[in-house]
């Protein structure tokens, strides 16, 4: 596959799913921008000159309008937008309502809240120049099936993430502007291991019914197959990569 008409905004590019969705896109010929908060980026990514990198903290407002607000009103800007980053932090429903209140506005703020800012401004600035644009949001199995009491504010943030992308393609659709959500289980990445201390490894392994976890390229694959713009009319759509643990 070819993407060599596709320039893709990729949030959280440095490691995990985000890492593998900016090395699929890169190699299938696309151009990305791709943005980190505090970790680096590979330095096969720098090797690269289609690739960009931008350190910004999605969590705080003023910094993502001055950082990439610029980038994506750019008239040879992006046409893919993929908002993949995301925070997942355990928090007891008994916790102070101080430190539940904390992790609650972080989590929106960081998975949700972001994420639709950064879609709003690239579906507006589509739809004035006419670009056949694409959004991908990374939602998660939480979305659909709830999670532990733990991360209740994860599950809500991925819930509405879900149900924006739905509103953005009924919205959009009639200026040729697609939009998608990718709903994970676990994925064998460092977000999804840390969960091992609190819940140890068989919880991970016990609801997917291949024998190993999904691995995060083919999460990379799955998004780079949407950017390419052959699939449009699967617009609204979710799609659920989670190694068999839920079947819709």
């Amino acid at each position: 596959m070819e993407n060599k008409h596709v320039h893709a905004l990729v949030t959280g590019a440095s490691r995990g799913i985000g890492k593998s969705i900016a090395k699929c896109l890169l190699d299938s010929g696309a151009s990305v921008t791709g943005t980190a908060f505090r970790s680096s980026f590979p330095k096969e990514f720098y090797k690269n000159d289609r690739f960009h990198g931008v350190n910004v903290d999605l969590g705080n407002a003023r910094e993502v309008e001055a950082r990439l607000r610029p980038l994506i009103e750019k008239s040879s800007g992006m046409n893919v937008v993929i908002n993949n980053a995301g925070i997942s932090e355990d928090i007891e429903f008994d916790s102070s309502d101080d430190d539940w209140n904390a992790n609650w506005e972080r989590t929106l703020a960081i998975n949700l809240t972001s994420p639709v800012r950064l879609s709003r401004w690239a579906l507006n600035y589509w739809s004035k120049h006419d670009i056949k644009g694409i959004l991908i949001n990374v939602a998660s199995r939480a979305a659909y099936r709830g999670d532990t009491d733990s991360y209740a504010p994860y599950a809500a943030s991925k819930g509405g993430l879900v149900a924006f992308t739905k509103t953005a393609a009924r919205g959009f659709g009639k200026k040729h502007i697609a939009a998608y959500s990718i709903a994970p289980g676990f994925i064998d990445t460092d977000m999804a291991r840390q969960t091992i201390p609190v819940y140890g490894e068989e919880y991970l392994m016990q609801d997917i019914v291949m024998p190993e976890l999904t691995p995060p390229s083919q999460v990379g694959e799955l998004v780079s197959w949407l950017a390419s713009g052959k699939v449009r009319h699967l617009t609204g759509s979710t799609f659920h990569i989670n190694g068999g643990s839920y079947m819709i």
